[in-house]
């Protein structure tokens, strides 16, 4: 980052004195917004294509114009390019070193636009282009998650409650869990990109441009849906920043839930899973340790989106229309929740393809808890028992159970009978942990069949997407 105290301003026309150094570096966004140059560069040479096809910029300026923005584009790609504070931001740096190049058709380029919406487009271009990136790493997420569901779908474990043992379910079907939630950010984030290509370019400051402009022209070339409708909102507006932030905040908090679970199940307490040393870490000083560093810090990093998102809220809750230099503080949120988000779900995925599931430990879990009352109580329901009375019935089954120390199928006919002469042998079908599963035989339940089924389904649900 360079400093350059000479620097003429392309808006100092009317100002007598120099911006005060200290207020320069303050007000300056070149530091963080410059990681949006190939958006930037991308939406200039298509705004120079369309300023030709309307009859403000010659074939020579406008080629001139791309091929300038190219050489600048590689200057920036190795490391070449010299920033300067003085020159504010990200698009009066390109647009010196464009003039600075070419002559005086690189002052033409601004013609018919403004930083205003300049900037909006191309947050806007750098959004979408994030999305895209943040989806296939969400998309190979779930189908991480989906082959550890086929390869696990006959192991059983603990479904809890209060994070109490409550019955039995299909390691696949705890798995394909999380896939529907994910699911549901993948479609938030679609129908988020539909209101992010919308194309500001061409508003201006505010009100439009004197010049002949054809923004339907731009926007194709760019590849938008369509220009914005109103010139004020345009440039105004950043719901699209905040739908975002609030979907990242969203998915972050899923993955969260998900490594709370993770950080559980790896304790000596649990001992249902390991996971890959490359994914954990040690202590300082006891040799024994092995930490879950990756999922407690995804926990941890919720909260950076969680406050990204209030920060956004907070920035445009008070302003009136339209642009506002407030609007410089909507990059650092923005950009901040997309590298947690992307960095999160690419480490969560690779994570998931390290976990060893410990079968025997699950099911054994599962047995400590008396998680098929319930199923007992449903067997008596259907020998005629009202329920009430049979949940009662149960309930001092578990009792026994507590102060014999045996589980409700671990205790004989004889002593199942004593609490109610409904139960019969074949009690024993659904008080085991495959048993209770195996019962849940319907659309959306836990029975082996059903989870298969359901495996194929979300398969082919993130084929379909993809292609």
């Amino acid at each position: 980052m360079t400093e350059n105290k000479a620097v003429v301003k392309p808006w100092g026309g009317r100002f007598t004195e120099p911006t005060d150094v200290f207020v320069e570096a303050f007000t300056a966004s070149v530091e963080f917004d410059q990681r949006m140059y190939k958006q930037d560069i991308k939406g200039s040479i298509a705004h120079a294509a369309m300023l030709y096809k309307v009859g403000v910029l010659s074939r020579e300026e406008c080629d001139e114009i791309a091929s300038g923005l190219h050489e600048i584009e590689l200057e920036i790609d190795s490391g070449k390019f010299e920033w300067s504070v003085a020159l504010e931001d990200l698009h009066m740096n390109i647009e010196a070193r464009l003039t600075q190049k070419i002559g005086d058709a690189g002052k033409k380029l601004h013609t018919g636009r403004s930083r205003n919406d300049q900037v909006a487009t191309d947050m806007r271009l750098y959004l979408r282009d994030e999305i895209d990136e943040i989806n296939v790493h969400l998309r190979r997420l779930q189908a991480t998650l989906i082959d550890l569901a086929e390869r696990e779908v006959d192991t059983v474990l603990p479904g809890f409650t209060h994070l109490q043992v409550a019955q039995p379910v299909s390691f696949g079907h705890h798995m394909l869990a999380w896939f529907e939630s994910l699911e549901r950010d993948a479609q938030r984030l679609a129908d988020c990109r539909k209101r992010v290509n919308i194309m500001p370019l061409g508003a201006a400051a505010l009100a439009g441009t004197t010049y002949p402009i054809d923004r339907h022209y731009t926007a194709s070339l760019l590849g938008f849906e369509c220009p914005a409708e109103n010139s004020l909102d345009a440039v105004s507006d950043r719901d699209f920043v905040i739908e975002f932030c609030f979907a990242a905040t969203l998915t972050m908090t899923h993955l969260s839930r998900f490594s709370e679970e993770l950080v559980l199940w790896v304790s000596q307490q649990f001992d249902f899973i390991e996971m890959g040393d490359s994914f954990c870490t040690g202590s300082s000083i006891m040799p024994q340790k092995k930490n879950p560093d990756v999922p407690e810090l995804i926990r941890g990093k919720s909260g950076r989106t969680n406050g990204n998102l209030v920060c956004m809220l907070t920035l445009m809750k008070s302003q009136p229309l339209a642009y506002n230099k407030d609007n410089q503080e909507d990059k650092e949120p923005l950009f901040d929740s997309v590298d947690t988000l992307k960095a999160s779900l690419r480490v969560f995925a690779d994570m998931m393809q390290t976990v060893k599931v410990k079968r025997e430990n699950m099911r054994a879990a599962t047995l400590k808890g008396f998680s098929t009352a319930t199923d007992l109580a449903d067997y008596l329901v259907k020998q005629g028992v009202p329920f009430r009375d049979a949940h009662e019935i149960v309930g001092k089954a578990v009792r026994y159970g507590i102060d014999n120390k045996k589980d409700l199928a671990e205790m004989s006919l004889a002593e199942l009978k004593v609490f109610s002469d409904k139960i019969e042998d074949d009690i024993y079908k659904v008080l085991t942990p495959e048993g209770s599963s195996a019962a849940r035989d319907h659309f959306g339940g836990t029975a082996l069949n059903q989870v298969r089924q359901a495996i194929v389904r979300a398969r082919d649900r993130i084929l379909e997407v993809a292609e």
